[in-house]
Parts: structure tokens; C-alpha cells; sequence
């Protein structure tokens, strides 16, 4: 396992991550789908981007940003911030990537030895959602236990903010069951880019 502590978004932290299957992207392979090995189009697609970084050496994620993404970066500083505060937790650090078994993590923050947090910013009826239902939202799921599996880590604080709302945290605990699923799921994938990268490069 490789901690890797370049500033996340910068050329470097692309470079870190080009052809990398990464937890953001990571639900798209849990998906069921009638292609090889039981993968969906999303999959596929998502696969076939990954080989054409490979191949390429150049990152194909031609996504700048959005309104939506800006609005995370600004927040999210204040998010942890008010994290730390609220959880009492003595050092939160930041990294660029966590890289095992062949996949990538960016975290927004590690916490001592064994712990994660992931933050998110939702529009205020979203947070409204999330702190009614008070559980990990299922989109993110995926997310969180992959990257307790990278980061072979214990727990992992799911945080939502924005300005002027109560903050969501919610704690995930490692469920093995699900991870074992992702490694199987990952290494798939990868069986499979690599057969596909053998037919593209023999062309």
C-alpha cells in the first residue's frame, strides 16, 4: 500500500491515477449487466476509458467541473473544519491518493491509524433527506467500503454539509461480505482489460 500526499486535482495526483480503477467510479462495476464476466455498459464504457489512459498515457477525463463540483471544493474545508470540531478528533490528515491492490483512493481525510472520512456537499433539500433518514445514503456505499478495502482501514465518517444546515455524520464500519465482493468485482474487471488490451495492442 502507497500513501501518496500531492495536493488532490493537481496534474501530479492525475498522473498518480491514470488507468486506475478508482473508488469514486466504483459502483459501476457492481452493477449487473449482460456483458463479460456479468459487467454493464457503464462498466464497460468505464473500462475502455481506463485502457485508452493506459495506452495513451494521458488522462481521457476530459470533465472540468460543474457548478456542483466547485461548490465541494469550496466547501469542503469548511466541512472539516466543523468535522473536526464536532467529532472531537484530535489530527485529521490530508492526502492525494491511497493506491492497493491495483485500484486508487482519494480520501478527504485520514484519521489517526485507523480511520477515514469522506465528505460530501448536498443542496439543502438532500441534507434535509439524509439527516431525516439518518443512514449511509446507498449511492455512496459502494464509495466508503471501497476504500476501507484500499486503505485497509476500520471505519470511515461520512460527512454532508452545507452552509447554514445541521452536519450529517454518519460512521461505516468495514463489511467484509461487501468487500470481498469489490475484490472479486475488481479483479474481474481487470482480467478482462487485460484480455481487451491484448486484442487492441495485437491489432
Amino acid at each position: 500500500m502507497q500513501i501518496l500526499t500531492m495536493a488532490q486535482s493537481t496534474p501530479e495526483w492525475q498522473a498518480a491515477r491514470l488507468g486506475l480503477v478508482t473508488m469514486s467510479e466504483l459502483k459501476t462495476l457492481l452493477v449487473k449487466g449482460k456483458g463479460p464476466a456479468g459487467f454493464g455498459t457503464g462498466a464497460l464504457s468505464y473500462m475502455h476509458q481506463l485502457m485508452g489512459e493506459r495506452i495513451t498515457g494521458e488522462t481521457a477525463d476530459g470533465f472540468t467541473g460543474n457548478a456542483h463540483t466547485q461548490r465541494g471544493h469550496e466547501l469542503e474545508p469548511v466541512a472539516r473544519e466543523l468535522y473536526q470540531e464536532a467529532s472531537g478528533l484530535p489530527r485529521l490528515e490530508q492526502v492525494g491518493i491511497i493506491l492497493n491492490h491495483g485500484v486508487g483512493y482519494s480520501p478527504d481525510c485520514l484519521v489517526e491509524s485507523h480511520g477515514l472520512v469522506e465528505i460530501k456537499t448536498k443542496l439543502p433539500k438532500y441534507q434535509i433527506e439524509l439527516l431525516l433518514a439518518d443512514e449511509l445514503p446507498q449511492e455512496h456505499v459502494a464509495q466508503c467500503q471501497g476504500g476501507l478495502w484500499v486503505s485497509e482501514r476500520e471505519w470511515i465518517d461520512f460527512v454532508s454539509y452545507w452552509p447554514g444546515m445541521p452536519l450529517f455524520i454518519k460512521r461505516a464500519y468495514r463489511d467484509e461480505t461487501l468487500i470481498r465482493t469489490i475484490a472479486e468485482r475488481v479483479d474481474a474487471f481487470h482480467e478482462e482489460m487485460e484480455r481487451r488490451l491484448a486484442r487492441v495492442m495485437a491489432a
